[in-house]
This record gives C-alpha cells, structure tokens and sequence, in this order.
C-alpha cells in the first residue's frame, strides 16, 4: 500500500496539474465556500456522482485509486492547484478519491458557478479544459477507475473493453488467460472463471456480463431526456454531424436528445490525430474533440443518451416515433439522422474468430499499446488507414501497410503520403490484398497477394487493422426513407420520392431532407457525401437551419439561402 503521505506536489510536465493565479482564485471563491480541511478528510470518493469544484488554497490533497484497499496515489495538489478531471464537466462520477494529505484550506466551488466564471473567463475555461482533458487521458494510461475481467477470446470481453474505449472511460482490464493476479482477485470477490466477464467497481461492485447499458448504469454513465413527452429535435448518432447539430440546435433554444448506440465521436472519435482540421494547426484527437463538443452542448442544454441504439423510425402527423434497443422510445417533431457509416469487413474465413484480439477496425491509443514491440498490418489506402499506421509506427517494431491500389495519394491526402514515405518502420504494399489469415486463437500471421503479379508473401504479424472502405448504418430505416442503391440516405430534390413529397407537402425537399419530412440526414451517412469531419461539421449545423423551417420558427438569417435547394454534398 501507498501512503500519499510520502509523496511531494505532483509535478507539472504537461499542463495537466496548472496553477492558478490570484484573479483567477478570487473570481471563483464569489461563489463558492473557504473550509479548513485536517488530515484524512475525504473530499470526494470514486463512485461519487455530482461533487464540488475544489481548489487547494494551503495544505495539500492527493488523488488516489483504490482508496482504503490497495491505494495508489495518481497525484498530489499543492496551494493554487485544483482537484478533480473531467468528469467534473461531464457529470460522469469520480474515479479516484481526494483525500488531504495535509491540513490546510480549500475552496469548494459548485459546479453552476464555475461555469459561470469560465463563460466570462476564457483563458480560465481553455486552462481547465485542457487540465482535465490530459487528466483524463492519464486516468486511462494507468488503468484507473473500474476493472474487466475476462478472457481476451471472449466476445462479450471484447464488446464491453470496446465500449469503455470508445467511452473515454478510465478502465483496466485484467486478462484470465495471461494475468496471474486474475484468478487470485475473483476468487476473493466470490466469482468463478465461468461467469466472466465480470464488471469491478469501486474495488467491491461486481456485475457478471453486463449488457453495455447496465454498464453505464453501474458506473453512473446514465441517459437523461427533456422529460417531456415530446422533444423538438432527436439526433441519431454522435459523430461529428450529430454533435455539430447538438451544439447549434441547444444554442438557438431547441430542445434537443442526442442518441448514440455506443459512444460520442463515431468513426472520427477513434482517430488518433485529425491534422487538418480548421483551427487546430498541431492536430487534434478525435475523441478530444468529441469530448470538447460534448461539453459545449451539454452547456446549452442538450441531452445525451449513450448508450441508445435506435431500431425503428415511425411516423405520425406532426412527429417521429424513434424505437430504441431497451424497448423505450422517445417522439419528436423532427429528426436528424446521422447514424453515419462503419468500415467493412475483410471477406475472409475465420475473420471473426479473430475480432477483438487480432483484428481492429480502430487504432487508438489503447491498441497502440497493446502492439507495442509487434508487427502489425494495416489494410487501407484513405486517410484513416493512414492515421492509423503513422500512430503503430510509434510503438510497433513494423508496420505494413496494404493498399489495393497503386498508388498512396489516389485517396489519401498528401501530408499523411509524405509522412508515410518519411518513416522507416512502416512498410508499404501496393496493389496487394490480404488473401488468408493464419493463427490459433491469436493471429500469428497474413498471406498477402500482389494482385497484378499474383505473388504470394506471408508476413508474421500479431494484429490487422481494416479500414477499407464504409457501409452506412440504415438496416434499421426498414423502408422509412428513399436510399440509394449502396444504402446510404437520399436527400434533397434528389431523392426518387421528391415529387410525392411536393404532392403532400407543396413545397420541395430541403437539402438535407429525406423523403418523409421533417426527417434529415447528414454526415457519412448521407448519399453522396464527402467523407471528411469538416464537412459533417458543416452538415450538422446546416441541418439546424432547416430544422428551424420545419418547426416553422425562421431560424438565423443566412444572406442569399434559399430554403428549398437542389442536389447537396455530404462530409
């Protein structure tokens, strides 16, 4: 055990532990309350939900895992240091305890009031932000928070490390097929082998297999609504479309759900790095800026379901009848369906065998440590295969790319060509194909085919990530809306439906609009769109233009727009 005692301030090497100065003090203690704290005093405990903003005006408080069990200090906060991560913005519960380890005096901040002051303070918010972003991203490095424990070959395993991932949520996961500690730990918690995966929370909650839902319920992750019978604006999916629409429809005082099967971000959220996108010149994550748009419309008030897959649409005179996957449903006058597109499959045997512990269609942070020292494959010629081996290459001993194709910029943007040219440990394969996957239990190697040539090559390596190309999400629309002939979303004058639409309507589709109306789409989910996070931006918030003429409210006045439009192009 650890005694917090011992430890001195943590040191500030990133910006995750800033110190803050007087005026910055002094404007947060308007509203919140001066207490003298002793030794031992717990300000917070994991689990807790809802807790205070607290800053550390003298003496010195540590946060700790596992508090009172097998603790382990994560850091220690000095005088003009403050206490907490993101969770503080996000009202996810707390997943360290903060315990003073010196007596001295804090200021208790509500959280109310300190969205007040970072509003009028943006250097104050940016500060914070950031401090709680990098906090959150060191939670996760060190397996703080709630443990999984189960068999890498476990597909229900796979599915709830998955949703933790995808979820920013502090985690580890304790492996029963290679961590010695595993058995010891679940024969003390009183379960047996057979009735993994199990849950771990707050180091004595155990839930055996959970369903992803019962999961963000154990860990108070919950789904909130307006509470009303009938919503104005229902969102589905949260990937850059759907948090963009969140954002502008909250801000213009439309009451807005926000719905995701899994988890805020889609596609974009698992990009390591998005370099070119405005405003961000060293790059950004995709899953920190989900997380910064989660912030921004939960501010204005959107409510965020996650997770909620949807599974029917309905209409009705006047409003949408969304069916989710729990068997509730929620109503609303009108619907933006953003649900976008995930990647493909390899036609290969055995592919799902190796699903979760050899195959990824996603390359985070988590994965890239998981590789570490291997040899990967990546099978991909567009910018996200190429974000993703660029993010390997910093951890695996090899990487080899496999493209279909001829060249690398036939799909790819050119900066990530020119890096991908300039770093030695990634080996490029064009016009090659992935031919056969070799393994037992664990993938152990590929043999690849060049497809002009027809020679064949095996190449040992421990993981294959697939980007190859996107299907949309729409098998759950079950004939609602027009699609085109691949599945994605008709929109606009466009769709082979829109002269009955003017026929029932007496007017034209919107841009955005599908064949029922009132219901829009956007992002990849969208025919004919551009598969770039820039543009699903875009279509987001241009959806809430249209949705401001649905509800008949006018909505923003945008110079020469024409409310009924032809044609369109999607991000």
């Amino acid at each position: 055990m650890t005694d917090p005692r011992t430890h001195r301030e943590t040191p500030d090497f990133y910006g995750a532990y800033p110190r803050l100065s007087q005026p910055q003090i002094d404007a947060l203690a308007g509203g919140g309350q001066r207490r003298r704290v002793a030794t031992g005093d717990v300000l917070f405990r994991e689990g807790d939900e809802g807790y205070d903003f607290f800053v550390v005006l003298t003496g010195m408080v540590a946060n700790v895992e596992d508090y009172g069990v097998d603790q382990h200090v994560i850091s220690v906060h000095g005088p003009g240091r403050f206490v907490g991560e993101l969770s503080v913005l996000t009202g996810q519960p707390a997943f360290f305890t903060a315990v003073v380890v010196e007596s001295g005096e804090i200021l208790a901040v509500p959280v109310d009031h300190l969205r007040e002051v970072v509003s009028a303070d943006l250097a104050l918010g940016d500060l914070l932000l950031r401090a709680f972003l990098l906090r959150r991203s060191m939670l996760i490095g060190r397996g703080a928070g709630f443990r999984i424990v189960g068999s890498c070959f476990s597909p229900d395993t796979r599915r709830l490390r998955d949703f933790a991932v995808r979820n920013r949520l502090p985690h580890r996961f304790v492996d029963l097929e290679r961590d010695p500690e595993a058995e010891t730990m679940l024969r003390r918690l009183g379960v047996a082998p057979s009735e993994t995966p199990v849950v771990i929370w707050r180091g004595r909650e155990v839930m055996r297999n959970p369903d992803d839902a019962a999961l963000a319920r154990l860990i108070g992750v919950r789904a909130v609504g307006h509470g009303g019978s009938l919503s104005d604006f229902v969102i589905i999916g949260a990937g850059p479309a759907g948090l963009a629409a969140a954002v502008y429809a909250s801000s213009e005082g439309i009451a807005t759900d926000l719905l995701d099967a899994v988890a805020t971000g889609g596609q974009a959220g698992t990009s390591p790095r998005i370099e070119n996108y405005l405003g961000f010149p060293s790059g950004i994550s995709g899953s920190d800026l989900a997380e910064r748009a989660i912030i921004q419309a939960r501010k204005f008030g959107t409510a965020l379901r996650i997770p909620a897959g949807a599974t029917a649409l309905e209409g009705h005179p006047g409003h949408h009848t969304v069916r989710l996957e729990d068997g509730s449903s929620i109503t609303a006058r009108t619907v933006l369906i953003a649900t976008g597109a995930r990647y493909r499959t390899l036609g290969l045997p055995r592919i799902e065998e190796f699903e979760g512990t050899g195959i990824y269609y996603a390359a985070t942070q988590q994965e890239a440590h998981w590789c570490r020292n291997d040899t990967v494959a990546v099978v991909g010629g567009g910018n996200s295969a190429a974000q993703a081996a660029l993010l390997l290459a910093d951890t695996a001993r090899c990487v080899h790319l496999i493209i279909r194709g001829g060249s690398l910029v036939a799909h790819m943007s050119r900066y990530l060509a020119d890096r991908i040219e300039r770093t030695p440990s990634i080996e490029t394969h064009l016009r090659t194909e992935v031919r056969e996957l070799i393994g037992d239990r664990t993938l152990e190697a590929i043999l690849v085919e060049h497809v002009k040539s027809g020679e064949r090559q095996c190449l040992d390596v421990r993981a294959l990530f697939v980007f190859i190309g996107a299907a949309p999400h729409t098998g759950w629309l079950t004939d609602q809306v027009a699609l085109d002939s691949h599945g994605f979303i008709v929109t606009g004058a466009e769709s082979p439906a829109s002269r009955s639409f003017v026929d029932q309507t007496g007017r034209s589709p919107f841009l955005l609009e599908t064949s029922r109306p009132g219901v829009f789409a956007a992002g990849d989910v969208r025919s004919g769109s551009i598969k770039r996070v820039a543009a699903a931006v875009g279509e987001g918030a241009m959806a809430v233009r249209f949705v401001h003429e649905q509800l008949g409210w006018g909505g923003p006045s945008v110079p020469d727009e024409p409310s009924q439009t032809t044609g369109g192009s999607h991000a």
